[in-house]
Formats: C-alpha cells, structure tokens, sequence
C-alpha cells in the first residue's frame, strides 16, 4: 500500500515533515505530489527532494517522476539518499 501526500503553497513545514514520518508507520513507501501553486521548476523540486530525504535520514531513497516525489524506506541505510 502506498500513501499518497500533497505539498502545497505553505511548503516543507514541521507538520508536513510530521505526516510524512507518521506515513511510513504503515507503509515502506510514499508518493508525495507536488502542487502546481508551491513549485514549478525542476531545480527547485530537486532541492525540495533533498531536504526531505535529509530530514528523513539515510535509510530512506527517493526517485523525482514528473512533479511527484517516490520515497522508499529500506530496513538497512542506504549511502546514496536520492536519484533524479
């Protein structure tokens, strides 16, 4: 089962990072979309991607397709956080 999280105009906010962590108590991975009114620039959805797979830690990788973020946790860290 894969959850589903909408990143809107309020942005990475605690609460936001807070429902991300809180998905994963039931699920190993989710699909997080991003909203046309937060971001439209592909550099930009890159460095969003980042910062939340840095807040998530290193057992987490994540994979940009169009303006949706795929992020998967893995039982063993991983050294590569991201792919684009």
């Amino acid at each position: 089962m894969q959850i589903t999280i909408q990143l809107g105009k309020k942005g990475i906010t605690s609460g936001f990072l807070a429902s991300v962590k809180n998905a994963f108590k039931n699920s190993d991975s989710v699909r997080i979309t991003v909203l046309k009114n937060f971001c439209r620039d592909r550099e930009k959805l890159k460095e969003i991607n980042t910062s939340i797979i840095n807040e998530l830690g290193n057992k987490y990788t994540s994979k940009i397709v169009g303006y949706t973020i795929f992020i998967k946790k893995w039982r063993k860290a991983h050294s590569i956080g991201h792919r684009s």
